[in-house]
């Protein structure tokens, strides 16, 4: 039951629906779609508009055995191997037997997926698969294909009702701590304007990830980590935030830069791109069987070393050996961005540097998307199911939206039929009784960047961890004065982001400060080596009564 919650005014509006879906990615989108085929009625919040997240923004595509010769079986393998022995394997073969399925749905739903002159869907390859196995679209618009199609099915949809520009802020449960609605506040005008109350039989988070906890990521702006930071106030166990996988490819704009940044997707090193150094040397061949196409925490870290080694600020991706027709056929978007940043792809090569990307740890969920709060779910990024491991394999996270959240929506399906699925009544009082948050100011947020980017990012120690956790202890006290001063933030979109920033980021460096080894994009300077013997499970983060974070390792 919820101990914490955001210092917020109280709900001045209120609205009821059956299943109440936060985010509207591929995995929100998918839950909503599907429980209305069982006759559920839906409502979608999302924090910009509709395909505002990370979704569009995926340009690589889905992975999914659907070529000759390719099975599950070798998918499993592959995500095995990405995953340096802490995946959950049940939840790979769930993800790979059920994917090739759920792909054709999604094409079914109206997503056009790129096809050869014989009709088929092309497949191009990625790093740590060794077949062609990723669908794409657009050549390398994928996400933003499937969240037009996705999108046009929902807004078509009279049972799905749309609340855009709303920021999610606590999970309300009824009596017996069972999920019951959510607070959050709609930045409209109108009858939903500022805090409200949605009450729901179930809710489903949907949130994507928290990229930007670091000052360089490839998330959107709205990726501030609500669903994690909902989750633990809420009471929910959340797993593995220590593993948060660095884009080895992430276009360079310089020193200065911060905030999202511009992909350079996989697939270009698929077909066959270099990575190379100032001097032309190809540094992957002979580090990895796969060369560039390693898993990505084995090409990032490579790209950090020997930037380390010759004190360089980036590396290059050489693809000039395409030429202007493939550039501008395959990858027209990347193209499009490395030119108006005043590069040509086609002359020249890319500068690149590792960047956040991706969250494979998240809400601990078991194979139906349940989380630890009964009537709280969770699918995308913002979960673990366990299919990720330590590191997740490249393009399985749009399949992994789709697989889980049909699994969620038929879990529901399933309760309502079964008359298990009842109206909910809101535990008022346990509301209020939650200790408020005390909220930082706005301009923490670059602080936390500032300190995560420096002491926690790609590389890591000890001493680089503890002194991050005491400047990210330092804002929090800082907070905590303000209020007994009678000097405290205003409740607002700024400050209740910078809250969410600043418990996910304290919670993400308890973890990786206590994980001992190195494994996966989790990356120890004074713990080189992974120790299995020790290590080869999950930590288990949850909240203290005091608000802070807790880190335990499941039992082995």
């Amino acid at each position: 039951m919820s101990t914490h919650r955001l210092t917020a005014p109280a709900p001045g509006w209120t609205a009821a629906t059956d299943v109440v879906v936060v985010g509207s990615g591929v995995a929100g989108l998918t839950v909503a779609l599907n429980v209305r085929k069982a006759g559920l009625r839906a409502m979608v919040v999302t924090k910009a508009v509709l395909d505002e997240g990370s979704t569009r923004w995926a340009q690589g595509g889905v992975a999914a055995a659907l070529g000759e010769g390719d099975t599950p079986e070798q998918h499993l393998d592959d995500t095995l191997v990405a995953g340096a022995g802490v995946c959950d394997e049940e939840a790979v073969r769930t993800l790979v037997t059920e994917g090739p399925d759920a792909v054709r749905r999604l094409i079914a739903t109206g997503a056009l997926f790129d096809r050869g002159e014989d009709g088929e869907v092309l497949l191009t390859r990625e790093g740590g698969h060794h077949r062609r196995r990723i669908v794409h679209a657009g050549g390398d618009a994928t996400g933003a294909e499937i969240s037009r199609a996705l999108v046009a099915a929902v807004r078509t949809d009279p049972g799905i009702e749309l609340i855009e520009h709303a920021l999610v802020l606590d999970l309300l449960t009824d009596a017996a701590g069972h999920a019951a609605g959510l607070t959050l506040h709609v930045m409209g005008e109108g009858q939903r304007d500022g805090v409200g109350a949605v009450r729901a039989r179930a809710v489903v988070l949907a949130t994507g990830g928290m990229g930007q906890v670091f000052s360089a990521t490839t998330n959107p702006a709205v990726s501030t980590g609500d669903g994690v930071a909902l989750a633990l106030r809420a009471g929910a166990a959340v797993t593995d935030l220590e593993f948060v996988q660095f884009h080895p490819t992430v276009l360079w704009l310089g020193p200065e830069a911060e905030g999202q940044q511009p992909l350079v997707s996989e697939a270009v090193r698929g077909e066959g791109a270099h990575l190379v150094d100032a001097d032309g040397v190809r540094f992957m061949v002979g580090q990895h069987e796969l060369a560039e196409l390693a898993p990505r925490d084995i090409v990032a870290k490579a790209i950090t070393r020997r930037m380390q080694e010759q004190g360089a600020e980036h590396m290059f991706l050489d693809g000039r050996h395409f030429g202007a027709e493939m550039w501008e056929h395959r990858f027209p978007t990347i193209l499009a961005f490395c030119r108006a940043n005043g590069i040509d792809p086609v002359t020249e090569p890319i500068p690149i540097a590792p960047a956040a990307h991706f969250a494979s740890g998240g809400v601990r969920t078991d194979r139906h998307g349940r989380t630890s709060v009964p009537g709280l779910y969770a699918c995308g990024e913002v979960a673990c199911t366990g299919v990720h491991g330590a590191n997740r394999l490249a393009s399985n996270s749009l399949l992994e939206g789709l697989v889980f959240a049909e699994r969620i929506a038929a879990d529901l399906a399933g309760l309502h039929a079964a008359g298990d699925l009842p109206e909910r009544a809101v535990d008022v009082a346990a509301a209020r009784a939650a200790q408020p948050v005390p909220l930082p100011p706005s301009e923490a947020r670059a602080e936390i960047q500032r300190l995560m980017s420096r002491g926690a990012g790609i590389l890591r120690s000890a001493a680089s961890m503890a002194d991050t956790a005491a400047g990210l202890a330092l804002l929090a006290e800082q907070a905590r004065s303000h209020v007994a001063e009678e000097k405290p933030a205003d409740p607002r979109v700024e400050t209740w982001e910078a809250a969410n920033l600043l418990l996910v980021a304290t919670a993400l460096v308890a973890a990786a400060a206590q994980r001992e080894e190195t494994r996966g994009c989790h990356w120890r300077e004074d713990f080189p080596e992974r120790d299995d013997a020790h290590w080869r499970r999950h930590l288990i983060t949850t909240l203290a009564a005091t608000g802070g974070p807790v880190s335990t390792p499941e039992e082995q």
